[in-house]
């Protein structure tokens, strides 16, 4: 059995919040549940290529609010909103399609990521876009290694490539490294991530990982 466990999991209370922020009891929490699974893959696919970072849900007993991250929040948001209109009509058909719970009330709140190369996420949809438009495996692992740690404040990035890499027969894990990455160190700011590549002969797995220093060392600067 692996004893590997994941980045974000480890670091919850510590450093990072729930991604879903309600409380439910019996049957609510089972519908609850389901609609945020269903409705972040939605999300994911409608929003793909516009650097999603994360998509965070809140709900109260008649309201639910949709916080989405990215670093192009003019795509979503469109010419005077109208994207944002469409959005929002196509996530209530989808909640309707899918008989999830509808709330009362309905918002979605937009958020700008201010340093997308320092986002395991966005880095990781960057990878896979060069991917799919056939750039060589190879250049986009280290353009992307020397991106992220031209960034400030980043202390180190791994990055792991998986599957039929330039179109070979046989399937292999390729990875680069750069600088630290202490996934047991709980207090290190590790932001990790999965993507896909969707190629004509198959899936590429990407994962991340992005290290940005030690969080208490961060809080002693602020103060």
């Amino acid at each position: 059995m692996s004893q590997v466990s994941h980045p974000y999991s480890q670091r919850l209370i510590i450093l990072r919040d729930w991604k879903s922020r309600w409380f439910a009891v019996g049957k609510k929490y089972r519908d609850f549940l389901r609609g945020d699974v269903l409705l972040r893959e939605f999300l994911h696919k409608r929003l793909r290529g516009n650097y999603v970072a994360s998509i965070d849900i809140e709900r109260s007993r008649k309201s639910m609010r949709v916080a989405i991250a990215t670093s192009r929040p003019g795509m979503v948001i469109g010419r005077s909103g109208e994207n944002m209109i469409r959005l929002k009509s196509d996530i209530m058909k989808e909640m309707k399609r899918k008989k999830l719970p509808i709330p009362e009330e309905f918002n979605i709140d937009i958020i700008e990521v201010k340093e997308p190369d320092a986002n395991a996420a966005i880095v990781a949809q960057m990878s896979a876009e060069a991917l799919e438009k056939r750039m060589p495996f190879r250049r986009v692992m280290k353009q992307t290694a020397e991106k992220v740690m031209g960034v400030r404040g980043v202390q180190g990035f791994k990055m792991t490539l998986s599957g039929r890499l330039g179109g070979a027969e046989m399937a292999r894990v390729e990875k680069i490294k750069r600088g630290s990455t202490p996934l047991q160190f709980l207090r290190g700011d590790v932001d990790y991530t999965t993507e896909k590549a969707h190629l004509p002969y198959g899936d590429i797995g990407i994962k991340v990982w992005i290290y940005k220093g030690d969080s208490l060392e961060k809080k002693e600067d602020n103060a």
